[in-house]
């Protein structure tokens, strides 16, 4: 996953002292962000400030190509074309049919998650749907196998949109890191200058709160 950002220095500033990360540069001035020396996020400079500030979850996939002819064909759109990242991978954007953004990850070099479901790393992806059961089908067939398969461990759900934000507010993913304490973590996104947008409340996976940092990217965290 990486978050688009106005000011990198700021987003290190916010999400070490959060989550104890440290930094190292990437490709394309974008910057990895380690937990205890596994890669676990990037921090990309937005190109353009008309973009949005956000986090994004990036589904690995063996074939970027052929997984963005199924988006089309199931209703949903391709945003970005699989594009390589040097060495490191191929990546594309997507949306879902009810617009939703998610990004695809085709590994080379680079295979994602150095550690997830642990604190300061990566647990679990929350698609925020109005239509639920379209977004139960379009998912459930473009990742059946790592939803439903015999080894499946999933870490992504889904909720109706109104649950917790304003009904007028889009489809989205929302991203969760693992904290111990959930509680003690929104009162330090406070204390880093972030916002509190809910919680915390209780889920079927956890304790979550969620929060906008200090430049307005979104994103959760999970006391499992």
């Amino acid at each position: 996953m990486d978050a688009q950002l106005a000011d990198l220095e700021a987003g290190k500033r916010f999400y070490g002292e959060l989550f104890g990360w440290s930094f190292q540069p990437s490709y394309g001035g974008t910057v990895w962000a380690y937990h205890e020396g596994e890669p676990v996020a990037a921090l990309a400079q937005k190109a353009d400030g008309r973009l949005p500030t956000v986090w994004t979850v990036y589904f690995a996939t063996p074939d970027a190509e052929a997984l963005t002819r199924r988006i089309r064909a199931a209703g949903g759109q391709v945003v970005t074309a699989p594009m390589p990242v040097g060495e490191l991978g191929v990546a594309a954007l997507a949306t879902d049919p009810e617009g939703a953004v998610f990004g695809l990850w085709q590994p080379g070099t680079h295979a994602g998650f150095g550690v997830r479901h642990v604190p300061g790393a990566f647990v679990w992806a929350e698609l925020y749907a109005r239509d639920t059961a379209a977004a139960n089908t379009f998912y459930g067939d473009l990742f059946h196998d790592a939803l439903f398969g015999p080894d499946a461990e999933p870490d992504f759900g889904r909720a109706p949109l109104a649950d917790v934000f304003p009904a007028e507010m889009p489809p989205h993913f929302i991203v969760h890191f693992a904290v111990a304490d959930c509680e003690a973590a929104l009162t330090e996104v406070n204390r880093l200058g972030g916002r509190i947008q809910a919680g915390p409340f209780d889920t079927s996976y956890g304790t979550v709160g969620v929060a906008t940092d200090d430049q307005g990217a979104s994103f959760g965290v999970l006391q499992r």
